[in-house]
């Protein structure tokens, strides 16, 4: 892989770590306190919920959940044959995520959540949406940049700093992902000011710029040489 391709992967990731603090927040504050990214909250957000505290849901996160897994799985079962690194399966799997997001988006800005099957259902999709995305992220294997999760981004920032006795190498890519899916979520939550609809289509036009743009670093054909000029007879 070259310097290039590996750094438009690297800014690519970065970038999708950004619309997952986006859907994130958008999802929190639009759908019920429901995560659809990082299903660490979700998971904590069940268990506080079988105890009747807060009043908090059970079956958003729940089907939010599901739906990860099942996006994941069908990312994993279809880059099962793929060879390593960036090729048109990757593609092709960040574009169907930027897709999905569009498609809820527009849905969502003329149907509306307040009927609670279609904000549920919305939630399953996004869920999904961003357990592909996930899994292929994972595939890739940036190092520290896993678009959906910072916990562990933050446990080998302070544990390779050279305050913990590391050499702190790392530190800035460990950085800009927390810093990414942080002001992420500010975008998210300034953006659903203007309705969840739309902060949906906002997001799955980052995502498939970022897509369309790290593709073509990947697997953009170097330009052909020029034609040797043919000597004329004198």
């Amino acid at each position: 892989m070259t310097v290039v391709a590996e750094r438009s992967q690297l800014w690519a990731m970065l970038a999708l770590t950004f619309t997952t603090g986006m859907v994130d927040a958008i999802g929190f504050l639009g759908l019920d306190r429901v995560f659809t990214g990082n299903m660490t909250g979700n998971v904590v957000i069940l268990g506080m919920a079988v105890t009747g505290a807060g009043d908090l849901p059970v079956a958003g996160p729940l089907l939010a959940l599901a739906g990860f897994l099942v996006g994941a799985a069908i990312g994993g079962r279809a880059l099962r044959r793929a060879e390593p690194g960036w090729t048109r399966v990757t593609t092709l799997l960040f574009a169907a995520v930027g897709t999905i997001v569009l498609a809820l988006g527009i849905a969502t800005a003329v149907v509306g959540t307040e009927r609670e099957p279609v904000a549920l259902a919305v939630t399953t999709a996004l869920g999904a949406a961003m357990g592909l995305q996930a899994a292929t992220a994972r595939f890739l294997a940036v190092k520290d940049v896993t678009t959906v999760v910072v916990t562990s981004t933050l446990t080998g920032l302070a544990a390779d700093s050279r305050l913990g006795l590391g050499t702190g190498s790392g530190s800035g890519r460990r950085l800009l992902a927390v810093l990414g899916i942080g002001v992420g979520a500010l975008a998210g939550a300034l953006l659903l000011r203007a309705g969840l609809g739309w902060s949906l289509v906002v997001v799955a036009g980052i995502v498939l710029a970022t897509t369309l743009i790290a593709a073509r670093f990947q697997t953009g054909r170097p330009a052909r040489p020029a034609a040797r000029r043919t000597r004329t007879g004198a």
